[in-house]
């Protein structure tokens, strides 16, 4: 895989070495086939997650790091949610990844994180200053919502699943974060 955007090449052999060890010894055949079409089917849709939200040259990493949580947690993974599941994972990897690269003080962590536009890649990738001034007022979650909705394309089950909350109570906040974002852009655009 060279590029974020690159179609992914899977050799098997590849996956059995990685499960090799006391994983491998846990796993069947079926876990190593389902695990595989796994690879396949999302690397891609991964990596970009990753892209545009970190450092591009990490997103790789990244990815394969929710990959092996996927094979160590495999039994919990919802065959009938996969890809929902590994957004949530890359979720909590992506935020570990970034405490990892921040040395702050328990004694100075603030109380409430601050949206900053200019240090968040997935908000930079947005070219129009208004916009990024919009979606940096409805809040983190908020604006994570409504990026997981417009970027990956996720709505209803699958939105429930990667906030874990239920189905009404995602759609409730896809509705309330457009309604803010609306609000916030009408608010941007009455000066």
């Amino acid at each position: 895989m060279r590029t974020p955007s690159a179609a992914v090449d899977v050799d098997p052999n590849q996956e059995v070495a990685m499960a090799d060890g006391a994983d491998a010894a846990s796993g069947n055949a079926d876990d190593l086939a389902w695990f595989t079409e796994v690879v396949r089917e999302h690397s891609t849709a991964l990596v970009r997650y990753f892209a545009r939200r970190g450092p591009r040259q990490d997103a790789e990493d990244l990815a394969a790091d929710v990959f092996a949580t996927a094979w160590r947690r495999r039994d919990d993974v919802p065959r009938h949610a996969v890809l929902p599941w590994l957004y949530r994972t890359a979720g909590f990897t992506l935020a570990n990844h970034r405490r990892k690269l921040v040395d702050l003080p328990v004694g100075e962590v603030p109380d409430a994180g601050t949206v900053r536009v200019a240090d968040d890649p997935e908000l930079s990738a947005l070219f129009d200053a208004e916009l990024r001034g919009a979606l940096a007022s409805v809040g983190e979650r908020d604006r994570r919502i409504l990026l997981l909705h417009a970027w990956e394309g996720l709505d209803g089950d699958e939105l429930a699943v990667v906030l874990g909350i239920s189905r009404s109570g995602a759609d409730a906040a896809l509705s309330r974060a457009r309604k803010r974002l609306r609000d916030a852009w009408g608010e941007r655009l009455s000066f």
